[in-house]
């Protein structure tokens, strides 16, 4: 089974996101018998929340420029699919009356079949933003969790109520994607559900490193979710699984195939 990779249909570049930081300063001592101001238990974690809040909030307004421009872009691709038809319609009497080729012709239905494969991608793009936004909102959260608890060794598990994550016991490549589509083609008898393979135009406008990972559309709590992730485990592979979604934008569960995708 072939993985298909997800393409990206704006030809305009989006305005980058921001990094959100935390500026950390301590205050100079004025005199040197006094000691440094210590921080007050829990300012650190009300800051980190603020933060998250507001790179929450900043995804939340990307998701609309991004699709903002997705429907631009499709009202484009509509107009050239028409313009499309108005001249294979033209080219047809042409070649009734003996004025051009049926090479013409031909060339004419393969430039309308083009301009049809770009709308669909359009509206494909448009139908899953919702979803894909979702999706790495609910891991940006889950490795603020993940930063909370340490680092996850080699073959370690963790298991919360929002989320499941596994750190592998080997190496992995996207290549390897193969005998996962195949266990699961052959244990559910349908193409495993990915909706994001390797890099996608949503992680790129996110600055997100999703080069060398897939998502799965699955719920990992469902029969299939967690047939898959018994089968990743099994194998050594690393995966985050995330339960929940993000109020507001999406319905989002899913299981994140790789290492957790950071900002670059």
């Amino acid at each position: 089974m072939r993985a298909h990779q997800q393409k990206s249909v704006f030809g305009r570049g989006l305005l980058a996101l921001a990094v959100l930081l935390i500026a950390a300063g301590g205050a100079h001592a004025q005199k040197a018998q006094k000691q440094k101001p210590v921080s007050k238990p829990g300012t650190v974690q009300t800051q980190n929340d603020n933060e998250l809040s507001k790179l929450h909030d900043s995804y939340i307004k990307a998701t609309k420029e991004y699709k903002t421009s997705l429907e631009k872009l499709l009202a484009l691709y509509k107009g050239s699919a028409r313009k499309a038809e108005e001249r294979i319609s033209q080219s047809k009497k042409l070649f009734a009356e003996g004025l051009i080729s049926q090479h013409e012709v031909e060339q004419a239905e393969r430039a309308l079949a083009d301009a049809n494969l770009k709308v669909t991608e359009a509206q494909t793009q448009i139908a899953g933003a919702d979803t894909q936004i979702a999706q790495a909102l609910i891991e940006i959260e889950g490795d603020k969790q993940i930063a909370k608890l340490g680092r996850l060794p080699k073959g370690g598990l963790i298991k919360t109520t929002s989320f499941i994550r596994y750190a592998g016991a080997g190496a992995w490549v996207l290549s390897q994607a193969g005998k996962i589509e195949s266990f699961f083609q052959q244990t559910f008898k349908r193409p495993l559900p990915i909706a994001v393979f390797g890099q996608g135009s949503i992680h790129n406008q996110w600055h997100l490193d999703h080069r060398n990972a897939m998502d799965i559309s699955l719920n990992p709590d469902g029969t299939e979710g967690q047939a898959l992730m018994e089968f990743l485990r099994s194998n050594g592979i690393p995966f985050s699984a995330f339960r929940g979604a993000i109020p507001g934008v999406a319905t989002g569960p899913h299981i994140h195939i790789g290492m957790p995708s950071h900002r670059y």
